[in-house]
């Protein structure tokens, strides 16, 4: 039973305990202004003023000859009613039926005696029965007090397996990896007969949303085992022993429903590097971190326990948990390529009713970066925008609105801005597009908008030709001239400059410190990394950076990135100035349209050179 309706039948319980004795205690009450004694019940005999008198036991009701009123005696249980009334002075004639008085004589109900006896022994039953509820509830609290180190960890059954190998796409090379791992679950001795230990621990480090979780219930929806998932956080607790005892209990567990597999999501909340915390060795979450390292090196090799564990955040893992013999294999989930996005949009739109011209090619490539989480959400939105226009199906057009908002965020059409503004945010975007199509190694721009979207009064929309692992020092610098293109736009259409550009400006300064310090792009500075960086690795986060240079070395690095940004806004305002007039008439249409697609844009300023894709080419050698 649960506690809930516990608390409710001990109130039940009182309520009817309560009404019980309240009635007894009436009763009783009401009952004393008609009870008679014998020798009252004697006189009124011998006075002729009774009219009937009933015995039922050592119970006697009398009844006056007026017919209304009704009296109650209690006689002796010695003696019989007659004797009793003859012995204190009732004339025998008094008692004849000729006197006017009729006795009778019931004889005794079993069914009145369980009642009776009922009526008296209830209140104190509904009591006991109350608090013994008061006591298994307080036992049941004490219960829960003692399982406080027990593990929290979701078990399911690999009977109904609701995530399989199918369900994943995109990821074919770490699903390969976890082939393995499913095979031997399925069929040990086939390893063992070899001498063949499999690995066991599995971590999968990828960026957040690359489907660590999902992969991770699909190797057990193939292995049809039990699946125990839990957080890494929920190990750590602020009383002391906690989390150990929880490791503790989640592998005895795992023990008893062997083979199986044990899931850690978040493993860096516990597995942090041992030293690093205020408390040193003595802190919580390091004495968990220690007993779970000892759990996984004591498994024996015929346990069949595989232990899983995802993360974005590899570089802060003790390295005693990574070593072989707990963690022997790192498979990485990386973000997929323009294939594996066409296969993860295949996933999810299975069971929604997508129109059949819709082209899912065409929207994996438009989603580049995008990984596993970001599609599904896509694919969400766009059902939302079918289901807002009143389609019996997902087209096209809601697809390509998907992608803008998760890029950008909804458009905010309703935000009113003054015609000055408009014209300004009009040239701005013109001024971005227009400087990306006369640049070769420029991404093409696919769509150019005045109607602001998240935080952007404006955005101009460019993707890559293909998916790249390496970017090139030309591409690095085409960038840098297109996003300057929107203030260059300014300063040439205007007689001032607004804020407009300080996201643009943020970019360009970091991405040509970037080259300066970190990728060795300075033919001043030379192939040289300037100061100690340490990062969020998948998160793209940097924490702190330690410098390591003298004050003439940071004058140069200052010097190298002024001349980047300079050159680049000098080249973004040379292309602005060679194509005024198509300036002029791209702003001009797009205050007229508010959004311009990619084959309009064009058909106002055809691309002068052709695009290309900017990966350096092999350059032969000439004697």
């Amino acid at each position: 039973m649960k506690p809930r309706s516990q608390s409710y039948v001990i109130y039940v319980l009182l309520f009817i305990a309560i009404i019980v004795l309240i009635v007894f205690n009436l009763n009783k009450t009401n009952t004393a202004d008609t009870v008679l004694s014998i020798n009252q019940l004697a006189e009124q005999i011998q006075q002729g003023n009774i009219s009937r008198v009933v015995e039922e036991e050592n119970k006697i009701t009398v009844y006056l000859k007026d017919g209304i009123t009704e009296k109650t005696v209690v006689k002796e249980t010695e003696t019989t009613l007659v004797n009793q009334l003859l012995a204190l002075g009732v004339t025998p004639d008094k008692l004849t039926p000729a006197s006017g008085i009729k006795i009778e004589v019931k004889a005794p109900s079993a069914m009145a005696g369980i009642l009776n006896a009922a009526f008296y022994i209830l209140p104190f039953l509904l009591l006991a029965g109350a608090f013994f509820f008061i006591f298994r509830q307080a036992q049941g609290s004490n219960n829960a007090a003692m399982s406080f180190g027990k593990s929290r960890a979701r078990m399911f059954t690999g009977d109904h397996p609701t995530t399989t190998f199918a369900d994943v796409a995109g990821i074919d090379e770490s699903k390969e990896e976890l082939r393995e791992v499913v095979e031997f679950l399925r069929e040990p001795q086939k390893f063992l007969a070899l001498g063949a230990r499999i690995p066991k621990g599995v971590l999968l480090v990828g960026p957040p949303g690359t489907g660590k979780t999902l992969l991770a219930k699909a190797v057990s929806g193939e292995a049809g085992v039990p699946f125990f998932s839990i957080s890494g956080s929920e190990f750590v607790e602020m009383f002391v022993g906690v989390g150990a005892s929880r490791v503790r209990d989640l592998f005895d567990q795992a023990k008893r429903n062997s083979p199986c597999i044990v899931f850690v999501d978040e493993i860096d909340a516990v597995g942090r590097q041992r030293g690093a915390g205020l408390g040193g060795s003595h802190d919580e979450r390091e004495q968990t971190l220690n007993q779970m390292l000892v759990e996984m090196d004591g498994f024996d090799t015929d346990t069949n326990i595989i232990i899983m564990a995802a993360t974005n955040r590899p570089d802060i893992l003790d390295p005693a948990l990574l070593r072989p013999g707990r963690f022997d294999r790192r498979v990485v989930l990386d973000r997929p390529d323009v294939r594996g996005r066409e296969e993860i949009l295949k996933v999810h739109i299975k069971g929604k009713p997508v129109d059949p011209e819709v082209k899912l090619a065409v929207v994996a490539k438009s989603t580049p970066g995008f990984v596993g989480a970001d599609i599904e959400n896509l694919v969400n939105e766009a059902a939302i925008l079918a289901a807002r226009r009143n389609k019996k199906s997902i087209g096209q057009s809601e697809f390509e609105e998907s992608i803008e908002r998760v890029i950008a965020g909804p458009e905010r059409k309703s935000r009113l801005i003054s015609a000055e503004e408009k014209r300004i945010v009009a040239y701005h975007e013109a001024g971005h597009a227009v400087v990306m199509n006369s640049i070769a190694e420029a991404d093409p721009v696919q769509k150019v908008s005045i109607i602001a979207r998240g935080m952007a009064a404006g955005y101009t929309l460019s993707l890559p030709i293909d998916d790249r692992t390496l970017m090139p020092r030309k591409k690095m610098l085409a960038d840098m001239v297109g996003l300057l293109g929107g203030r260059a736009a300014e300063e040439l259409a205007f007689d001032d400059i607004t804020s407009g550009a300080s996201n643009d400006i943020e970019r360009v300064t970091q991405l040509a410190k970037t080259m300066v310090t970190r990728l060795g792009m300075s033919a001043e500075l030379g192939p040289m990394v300037y100061g100690q960086k340490e990062e969020m690795i998948f998160l793209g986060r940097e924490i702190s950076e330690q410098r390591d240079y003298s004050e003439a070395v940071a004058e140069k690095i200052d010097k190298e990135v002024r001349s980047l940004v300079n050159d680049a806004y000098s080249k973004a305002q040379a292309i602005l100035k060679q194509y005024h007039a198509e300036l002029d008439a791209v702003a001009q249409k797009l205050l007229e349209v508010e959004t311009l697609s990619k084959e309009e844009f064009e058909k106002i300023f055809p691309p002068p050179v052709p695009h290309k894709n900017a990966t350096p080419v092999y350059a032969t050698s000439s004697d």
